[in-house]
């Protein structure tokens, strides 16, 4: 290897021709420059007449910009990449050849043997050099934009101006391939109205802001990460934008976003779902300090493979617990949380039990072997039309089933039996709810009775009490989007109903924090935020898709089911707690013994199989449940 050949690749590092090109752009524009601003000063005849030792001086003080543009890697960025940093060094890198030459004609007095380049000159010749090298990086960067743009590229305004929005403008416009053409900011600071930002207006939110964005054509708005919270609470905007067909982007989910936006992945910037747009605020939970109580620890999750379940899973596994057991009686998604428990933590000792918690034998055996410091208790007949339907299943399963895993718990020494409700517990108007709302009584009064010393055990027993949760199953999101899919019609029970929302991890988080903090005997009840129309979700979720001429059609409400859920009943009041989005539900208190009495008594009436008999006695348990669009109310 010669010694050229060694020089060139510690030069360049790499033997890639779009260095080389550069290199010798830039070099070939210093050497032109001093040649041009010589003849300038001197005339045409002058430089003529010592153009060889001309051309000498010229190529020998070129050598200080060549060890400069290594310094700085003038030449290491792509062209049609340049940004504003590439220029810097540029400038740089000719500031410091000019340095070195006027430091090296003073140490060795080079005049006396080179051409002599006044001081003046010089300066002009790298201040003409440094426009000429920024000329040929902007017109190449400009021409290979204007020559590749992507004609499909939605045009763009961004909502936010701080560094949010003109990171993301900054990020979109290096984009390759082009998806969006950045033609203004939109801004709610009034100082900032009308001013241009990155050589595009800035747009105030106000009422004329969407009839803007459609004379100009724009198609798309992006959000800046620092502004999704406030987005999302702009109900009126949001309309305005779906309905003019004005695409909305954002950032996945809502997370935490520091000033410097150090934590942002722009390619995460993706078309909203329906999910994005929903009030509500971010919850932020301690979860270090959950974790530390459930490392190393046993934990059994019934219901595992359901919506709730699987994701309480999914956060439990990331704090190392010792053993997770996880039993559902759904063989087909259980094998799916097995094959997902493999996938994501091999060595984190899984057992996957496909099981019914009404088979007490089955159970039993597990508590023993297992022996779980914690109970997650999931598993629940859920869906209202179905327990409408079915009231003797609802009985075996969600208050025989809670009773069977809640007295195994206590036997066996679980530290903390944390039990998840439902907000149509509270008033029910459906026997899901009823079940569920005895379901709370039952673990309620049997921590009671455990703190009182009428029953052995040391298990505390914590109820968590919210309503729906964004994609569950059964959930009305999945449902629609499949009936727009379809073409329509998205059928809803009434234009006035409304429901309470949040996201399965969110819900889960605060599970996790109320079931880990509470100290037994409590029914935590979640802050749902605002309430939200099902008619609104569905006219929003067909404007998102694009879907066209898919109509509503309201088909009344289902047996059991009620205009809007409720977190509490009259008599209840709530008391505040560790976290602001978690209250205490201060509720009735039951014997024991009187409840235990009542569920024998139920669960055997339940083995009739007659609908009436078991509502009846589900009335009787819980006087407040009022059947609601049912053949129930007849019994009212």
């Amino acid at each position: 290897m010669t010694f050229f050949t060694k020089l060139s690749q510690w030069y360049f590092k790499r033997d890639s021709l779009p260095y080389w090109c550069i290199f010798c752009i830039d070099c070939i524009i210093v050497f032109c420059s001093a040649m041009f601003v010589y003849q300038q000063f001197n005339g045409v005849t002058k430089m003529i007449s010592v153009f060889w030792p001309l051309v000498g001086t010229v190529l020998f003080y070129l050598l200080f910009d060549i060890v400069a543009f290594r310094v700085f890697h003038t030449y290491s960025g792509i062209l049609r990449y340049s940004s504003f940093v590439d220029l810097q060094r540029v400038a740089f890198a000719m500031i410091s050849g000019y340095v070195g030459i006027i430091v090296a004609r003073l140490l060795f007095h080079l005049d006396d043997f080179l051409v002599p380049f006044p001081g003046r000159q010089m300066i002009i010749v790298a201040l003409l050099a440094i426009m000429l090298m920024w000329a040929v990086r902007i017109l190449v960067k400009y021409l290979y934009d204007v020559s590749f743009v992507n004609v499909m590229a939605k045009r763009t305004f961004v909502y936010g101006v701080k560094n949010g929005g003109v990171g993301l403008a900054k990020n979109i416009r290096n984009e390759k391939p082009t998806r969006f053409l950045l033609e203004g900011f939109v801004s709610d600071a009034r100082d900032i109205k009308n001013r241009v930002l990155m050589g595009v207006k800035v747009y105030s939110l106000d009422e004329h802001l969407v009839d803007v964005m459609k004379k100009k054509e724009v198609t798309a708005l992006l959000i800046s990460p620092l502004k999704s919270e406030e987005f999302r609470l702009n109900d009126k905007l949001q309309n305005e934008l779906v309905e003019a067909g004005i695409r909305i982007y954002m950032f996945p989910e809502a997370h935490e976003v520091d000033e410097n936006l150090n934590d942002v992945e722009y390619s995460q910037l993706r078309e909203v779902e329906i999910e994005d747009l929903l009030p509500r605020d971010e919850i932020q939970v301690d979860m270090q300090a959950v974790g530390s109580l459930l490392a190393n620890k046993k934990i059994l999750i019934t219901g595992s493979a359901g919506s709730i379940g699987s994701e309480i899973v999914r956060q439990i596994a990331l704090y190392c617990p010792s053993e997770l057991i996880l039993v559902d009686q759904a063989e087909t998604p259980q094998h799916d949380i097995r094959l997902m428990m493999k996938k994501r933590c091999p060595n984190l000792k899984t057992r996957t039990i496909v099981g019914s918690i009404c088979n007490k034998v089955r159970m039993e055996e597990i508590f023993s072997e297992c022996r779980p410091d914690y109970v997650f208790h999931a598993a629940a007949y859920k869906h209202v039309p179905m327990m409408e339907d079915n009231p003797g299943e609802s009985v075996h399963n969600n208050i025989n089933g809670t009773k069977i895993i809640a007295d195994l718990a206590v036997k066996y020494g679980a530290k903390k039996f944390v039990m998840i409700s439902t907000d149509k517990a509270v008033n029910p108007t459906n026997v899901m709810g009823c079940s569920k709302r005895i379901c709370e009584i039952y673990v309620q009064s049997l921590d009671k009775a455990i703190k009182e010393g009428r029953v052995m055990g040391v298990t505390q027993f914590v109820t968590t009490r919210f309503g729906n949760v964004l994609g569950s199953n059964g959930s009305v999101i999945p449902l629609f989007r499949e009936q727009i899919k379809s073409g329509g019609p998205v059928t809803v029970t009434d234009p006035e109903i409304i429901r309470f929302f949040m996201l399965i991890p969110e819900a889960c988080k605060l599970v996790l924090e109320a079931g880990t903090k509470g100290n037994g005997g409590e029914i935590f009840v979640f802050d749902m935020g605002k309430p939200v129309k099902i008619a609104d979700l569905a006219r929003r979720m067909i404007y998102l898709s694009g879907a066209k001429n898919v109509k509503i059609v309201y088909t009344g409400l289902r047996d059991g089911e009620k205009l809007y859920e409720e977190v509490l009943n009259e008599e209840e009041y709530t008391k505040p707690t560790f976290h602001k989005k978690i209250k205490i539900a201060c509720v009735r208190e039951y014997d024991y013994d009187e409840v235990c009495k009542d569920i024998a008594d139920l669960v055997e009436v339940s083995n009739s199989y007659d609908d009436m008999k078991i509502v009846a006695m589900m009335k009787q348990m819980v006087p407040e449940y009022k059947s609601n669009n049912s053949k129930y109310e007849v019994l009212d």
